[in-house]
């Protein structure tokens, strides 16, 4: 199988030469690439903009930040009041991001940007720190090994490069199909695991239509190129779910394959995910009604919703209903008299229970009331 080598020769010498065959064409906003160097434009490589869905006051963190432009971009759409985190493990691409990284602040009016050394898979392990305690206590012999893996542990424990629960959203570029397939699993959890509840991951990716034979796996050149490491779109997707995100939707996919490679077709795509459907199930007298269009819907949870019918939720599913991407398919109904989380019952989210309306009014609800304004124009006359 592949190793990290020839992604890293390969991605070390386009930080000196431009490589056309590592870039799918991509249109970034201008006003965000008036300020970043040539440098760092010709010599930064990806398949999407995954900076898009970046907020202002966001934390962000770039995984395989390459020469930095993601992150030069993120910088200005966070404002002064956000931080930017680009991590690369290769020193000639973070030689170009470093380099430019005081330019880019100087024209924007602030600073906000930081590259550190890492692996994606690995974001608790700083390998700049590991190389400095290496150089100041050299390990010899046969236990020199173990001696390196107890002393990385001992890192990522104390001084992990990427923090626990610490980032808003995490983005990447065309990166994550270069991880070998035996790490991808963890690379998904890392992902999960510096996420903040409530943070999000947007990352763009070169997926395949089909399985890719181990014969092109084994081909260096189709590796690095960001084509042979390649997932299948649906396998991309439950890599998402199976970390324990939720809200995961296709945000951006090409119609067209950006190559196609013995009859694989190779794309771009851009995922949505959320993270922040951990924790205990309250029953506070909720109901979730599913406006459309389709007829019912399955969500994460294995929730079945029915069009139009009120469905029993429990507090943090109908919170998780009122944010994005769910709020525009939903209407929430909260009960007249309010039931206080800390005295809330335990709610059994395992099943999909039906809301009788007289659990959100009350059973002695008894009133009668005058018509109210219901047309959409707003003007009184209903009938």
């Amino acid at each position: 199988m592949i190793t990290e080598t020839s992604v890293r020769e390969r991605y070390a010498n386009a930080a000196h030469r431009p490589e056309a065959a590592l870039c799918c064409p991509v249109d970034y906003d201008p006003q965000y690439l008036k300020v970043i160097p040539a440098e760092v434009i010709e010599r930064d490589y990806g398949c999407g903009d995954p900076s898009r869905w970046v907020h202002p006051g966001d934390t962000v963190l770039d995984l395989g930040s390459g020469t930095g432009k993601i992150c030069f971009i993120a910088s200005q759409v966070v404002g002064a009041e956000g931080q930017v985190i680009g991590v690369d493990m290769t020193d000639e691409m973070l030689d170009v991001a470093r380099r430019n990284a005081p330019v880019v602040a100087g024209r924007i009016g602030y600073g906000n940007v930081e590259f550190r050394k890492g692996r994606i898979q690995d974001l608790a392990l700083n390998l700049e720190l590991l190389d400095e305690r290496l150089r100041t206590r050299p390990l010899t012999g046969a236990n020199a090994w173990l001696e390196a893996e107890r002393l990385a542990d001992q890192l990522r424990r104390e001084q992990p490069l990427v923090a626990d629960n610490s980032i808003d959203v995490v983005v990447s570029n065309c990166v994550l199909n270069l991880v070998d397939p035996a790490s991808k699993g963890k690379l998904f959890q890392e992902i999960f695991r510096v996420l903040r509840l409530g943070g999000r991951a947007v990352i763009s990716d070169i997926v395949s239509d089909e399985p890719v034979p181990e014969e092109m796996q084994r081909d260096p050149e189709l590796w690095s190129g960001c084509i042979s490491g390649a997932l299948t779109e649906t396998e991309f997707l439950a890599a998402f779910e199976k970390a324990g995100f939720y809200g995961i939707e296709l945000v951006k996919r090409d119609a067209q394959p950006w190559r196609t490679v013995k009859g694989f077709e190779f794309r771009s795509v851009t995922v949505r995910a959320f993270k922040g459907k951990q924790g205990e199930c309250f029953e506070r007298n909720q109901a979730v009604i599913y406006k459309g269009p389709f007829k019912e819907v399955l969500d994460d949870d294995g929730h079945r919703l029915r069009r139009g019918v009120r469905h029993a939720a429990c507090d943090k599913t109908y919170s998780l209903y009122a944010k994005a991407p769910y709020r525009d398919h939903f209407e929430l109904v909260e009960p007249l008299t309010p039931i206080p989380l800390e005295t809330a019952k335990p709610f059994d989210c395992r099943r999909t229970a039906l809301r009788d309306p007289r659990e959100t009014k009350g059973q002695d609800y008894r009133a009668t009331t005058e018509a109210s304004v219901c047309c959409d124009g707003g003007n009184g006359s209903c009938c």
